[in-house]
């Protein structure tokens, strides 16, 4: 099992779908560099990606909505590219079908196992605190595109992160 300190994400940028392993905690803590990651492969023409939750511990509404941008911003590829998601686990699944993220990604509820073939981790330089609250904020604005019904759960969260963007 993964400790607090290595949590984080494993990739695979040179396989066909790109592999993603998300070790331990995945969180807002953590999530910035995987954002990046996924926006250098897009924009490098990459449109597959295999996301593996075998070892994640768990995962947090930032790390959820950021997903959920991925998925969105690969369903206007010509043609459609896919995120799929694999070995979530119980809790996991539970967390992804709530907020409704199974209707914009592609859930393989067997055993896939995604093979690195040369994984490496992914470090990124620590966001400022208003850069961070734009990340959160629109993690959750998303959660909210991709469900109508996170609009009343997420509002409070959103509310107080327009707020504190608006003061810095």
């Amino acid at each position: 099992m993964v400790d607090e300190l290595n949590s984080g994400f494993l990739v695979d940028a040179y396989t066909s779908p790109v592999v993603v392993k998300i070790m331990g905690r995945a969180s807002f803590i953590n999530s910035a560099p995987l954002r990046d990651f996924f926006h250098r492969m897009i924009q490098s023409g990459k449109t597959e990606f295999l996301m593996d939750f075998q070892e994640c511990t768990t995962m947090d509404s930032t790390f959820l909505g950021i997903t959920a941008g991925v998925a969105l911003e690969l369903r206007k590829q010509t043609p459609s590219g896919k995120l799929i998601l694999c070995r979530l686990g119980e809790r996991n699944l539970e967390l992804v079908k709530n907020l409704g993220l199974h209707r914009i990604l592609l859930l393989d509820e067997g055993n896939t196992a995604a093979k690195l073939s040369n994984g490496e981790a992914l470090k990124g330089m620590p966001l400022s605190e208003q850069e961070n609250a734009k990340m959160v904020l629109k993690a959750h604005e998303t959660l909210c595109q991709c469900d109508d019904s996170n609009k009343e759960r997420f509002q409070d969260v959103i509310h107080f992160l327009k707020n504190q963007i608006e003061e810095n």
